[in-house]
């Protein structure tokens, strides 16, 4: 997991962009993606109740966690498991906190570590 404003690494594997939004400033040559997976992210609904407070964090992944297993999402969570299977992947975010963000919780899923 890294953010997407930080230089490519050639550690990274395979990147994935997991925000709704494309971040401000970056070109899609300078984000170096395989590929920007919104439909993973959490609901603008989500996103705005939550607002990168930290406070927040726990009911913000308890209730992302309830999103993922929405038919949409489901299917992008189900499409990371597998770039997962084949080699390294880097989750990519925009948020100044990477440690509060949905990509965090994604590699808790990703990972068993729920």
């Amino acid at each position: 997991m890294r953010r997407i404003y930080d230089a490519p690494d050639p550690d990274d594997g395979t990147r994935v962009l997991v925000d709704r939004l494309w971040p401000r400033g970056v070109s899609k040559e300078r984000a170096d993606l395989y590929e920007w997976c919104k439909d993973v992210a959490p609901s603008t609904e989500l996103r705005q109740w939550y607002a990168h407070d930290p406070e927040k964090f726990a009911e913000f992944a308890r209730r992302y966690r309830v999103e993922l297993a929405e038919p949409a999402q489901a299917d992008a969570l189900a499409g990371l498991r597998a770039l997962v299977r084949q080699g390294p992947v880097t989750l990519l975010t925009a948020a100044k906190r990477s440690d509060i963000s949905e990509a965090t919780v994604l590699q808790a899923v990703l990972s068993g570590a729920e």
